[in-house]
């Protein structure tokens, strides 16, 4: 390993935001393609849950944004590389988009349904009416958005393994939460 393992680490509320984001954005990824498969009777369900765990998401992810904008991230190690060094942000920059639109157009998408948010002691009934002419073009892009957010969650994880197993050059380690693997 050629940098320090502790050198230019990700604070403890970084690398916390991160990891159950990515966690959270397995389980709503899943139960967004699972709900269809679901008994009828169940879907409603499961389709509340996949709000809810998208819900949690989006507000993780603007508690993200605002402790981002308090703590700087540390600087890429010096051998990390050019590529990395152009990619990192605007490779993050498209990930924050499609977390704050798959939400949002998730959002639309279900109070279009005509659905009520169900939080277990309480709902909210938006009062809005099935439109299919609405949720049916939000629903296909909400669909079209999460692929193309596992497809940059895909390279973002190979490019991880790539500075840990080919460069090793401590990159992993500045998010790995135990800070070492």
């Amino acid at each position: 390993m050629n940098a320090r393992p502790n050198a230019g680490r990700y604070s403890t509320g970084a690398v916390a935001f991160h990891w159950i984001m990515a966690l959270l954005i397995v389980v709503v990824s899943v139960l967004g393609q699972l709900h269809d498969s679901w008994p009828k009777d169940t879907q409603s369900f499961w389709i509340n849950i996949h709000a809810m765990v998208g819900l949690t998401l989006l507000a993780l992810l603007v508690g993200r944004i605002l402790w981002r904008l308090k703590h700087r991230p540390p600087e890429l190690p010096a051998d990390a590389g050019e590529l990395s060094r152009r990619l990192s942000h605007p490779v993050h920059m498209l990930l924050y988009a499609l977390l704050i639109a798959l939400p949002v157009l998730g959002i639309i998408t279900f109070i279009w349904h005509g659905r009520v948010f169900d939080f277990g002691m309480f709902k909210i009934d938006p009062g809005v009416e099935r439109n299919r002419a609405v949720f049916h073009p939000t629903e296909e892009w909400h669909g079209y958005l999460a692929y193309a957010l596992w497809g940059l969650a895909g390279l973002h994880v190979l490019a991880a393994l790539w500075h840990h197993f080919i460069k090793r050059d401590g990159v992993l380690l500045r998010m790995w939460p135990a800070g070492r693997v």
